[in-house]
């Protein structure tokens, strides 16, 4: 056995063509667990919304050439990609030409003994704006009724804001009033996207709460095994078992990373070799893809940036899932978390990865991990001179961020603070929660390093007496529960003017138990 050259590649951009490109064919279905050509030969109207690439174009472009095997069946593909800055004239000029050319040619193909009325009527039918488009389908119907036309339009949320109603509205009363019709030229219609359409709203109501929700899968374990199996079939260099696993775990599936990583995979790590790709191959690749620039990174980081401290906050566990949340609901939207037993999760290890990293990467040019001055002889995290050079770091960076429509905002200090510790276990064994649940209720920051547990309370100083608060919850709630001998108390305080450091306090709770308490300035400097 030899190594063959491979005749196809793993697609990085664009729709997937079987031809040139490994592929494998995902299931999608609506929430009643019917496939799309179920609800096609139902006459349903649908949308199928996902994050860019995740395959979502690919899936409906297979789909309609496999629907085109049926001579009754009009497929017409449609996308609003280039359509946001059109006037309403020049949008449906855009969808007339692209219809029309469509419709004929498949017409043609099929042979339908009403083309050349269809073409006469075609022509002195102009498209100029929703009413027009309505009435194009209403002669149709009566013309071709043999035949069923399935409209697919990509990049849905492209369509000029000024026309979303109107557009809409137009498509929920032409299903309406067809409905109950079996004998119909405009039978199904699917909108694809990366908003959930059934959910907008326009004037106060939703104008398409007719069509079904399709959510576009990741791929599964399986798929994965059977996209790389496609390369090991065409040059008989396999992949074990444990680095498609290795691949899954990382990826979750997304067909991006999935595709990325084999060809990484197959042409960095070990190209043109009978030598099997195994696990050790996964984590170097999944580092040169850390280090990679390209779009789908770049897409992904301005949407991260918007709501940074609830990324972060979702990345260290400490979010209960929300869809209608905006923050997580954004989030979602781009592909950047999912939910997993009720909570919101990062999707995948690379993307946690390499946003935090990028989220952390100021902080961490603040310290110095070369020496051991952070740590204690036993090895241990000397918590409280970790927590101190954090008070110097707020010192010198500002408190602009604390500040939100005059209001201080506690999520900049926290997301600070976990910005700080994360640089002392990046690359260990250790791990940083967020609203960790305990036994009595939820830590703010549970810090675990070398198996030792530190506890950390955040608070802003609204009025007299947080700090008594925030230890009677550390010695009441938390220390005695989690078998914790010293606990943290961080109070951001507006009163104390920013870079005015102050002595830790020490509390002493029992003959085995303390709290050592912070009061971080966060007090605007004059003309700041």
């Amino acid at each position: 056995m030899e190594y063959k050259k491979p005749i196809r590649f793993f697609e990085k951009s664009g729709v997937v063509n079987p031809e040139v490109s490994y592929y494998v064919p995902l299931k999608v279905v609506n929430t009643d667990n019917l496939d799309v050509k179920t609800m096609v030969d139902m006459g349903r109207y649908f949308s199928i919304f996902a994050p860019r690439q995740s395959g979502k174009t690919t899936s409906f472009r297979r789909f309609c050439e496999s629907l085109e095997q049926n001579n009754i069946y009009i497929t017409i593909l449609l996308s609003f990609q280039d359509c946001k800055s059109l006037d309403v004239k020049q949008f449906y000029n855009s969808i007339e030409t692209e219809l029309y050319a469509q419709l004929i040619k498949r017409l043609k193909d099929v042979y339908c003994d009403k083309l050349e009325i269809v073409n006469k009527f075609l022509e002195s039918q102009r498209l100029t704006d929703h009413l027009a488009f309505k009435s194009l389908f209403i002669r149709l119907n009566e013309i071709i009724e043999s035949k069923k036309i399935v409209i697919f339009i990509d990049e849905f949320d492209g369509i000029p804001s000024s026309e979303l109603e109107n557009f809409l509205c137009t498509l929920r009363e032409l299903y309406q009033r067809y409905k109950e019709i079996k004998q119909k030229a405009l039978y199904s219609v699917g909108l694809v996207g990366i908003r959930n359409i059934t959910k907008l709203v326009v004037g106060g109501v939703s104008p398409f709460k007719i069509a079904d929700r399709v959510n576009l899968p990741r791929f599964s374990l399986k798929n994965v095994e059977d996209l790389y199996a496609q390369y090991t079939e065409e040059t008989n260099q396999p992949f074990t078992e444990e680095a498609v696993q290795k691949v899954y775990e990382e990826t979750r599936g997304q067909p991006w990373l999935v595709n990325r990583l084999g060809t990484i995979l197959t042409v960095n790590v070990k190209p043109e070799t009978l030598e099997p790709i195994i696990e050790d191959d996964v984590e170097k690749a999944v580092k040169i893809l850390l280090k990679e620039q390209n779009n789908h990174f770049d897409n992904l980081i301005e949407k991260a940036k918007q709501y940074k401290e609830r990324f972060v906050e979702i990345v260290f566990n400490g979010v209960e899932y929300d869809p209608d949340e905006e923050e997580q609901n954004l989030l979602e939207l781009h592909g950047l978390i999912s939910e997993d037993n009720d909570k919101a999760i990062v999707a995948n290890n690379i993307y946690k990865k390499r946003f935090v990293k990028m989220f952390f990467r100021e902080v961490s040019s603040h310290v110095d991990l070369t020496g051991k001055r952070y740590y204690l002889e036993d090895g241990f995290l000397n918590m409280e001179l970790v927590l101190s050079e954090f008070e110097k770091y707020i010192a010198r960076i500002g408190v602009r961020a604390f500040y939100e429509k005059g209001r201080t905002y506690e999520k900049t200090g926290q997301f600070l603070l976990t910005a700080w510790l994360y640089q002392f276990i990046a690359g260990t064994d250790g791990d940083l929660r967020y609203e960790c649940p305990t036994g009595l209720g939820r830590m703010d920051i549970l810090l675990t390093f070398k198996g030792r547990k530190y506890i950390i309370e955040t608070k802003i100083k609204r009025y007299k007496g947080i700090l008594d608060e925030a230890v009677a919850q550390l010695r009441d709630k938390y220390l005695k529960a989690e078998r914790v001998a010293e606990g943290y108390v961080i109070v951001f305080d507006p009163d104390t003017q920013a870079g005015e450091l102050c002595v830790p306090k020490s509390i002493q709770i029992s003959e085995s138990r303390q709290i050592i308490s912070f009061n971080i300035g966060i007090g605007k400097i004059r003309n700041e």
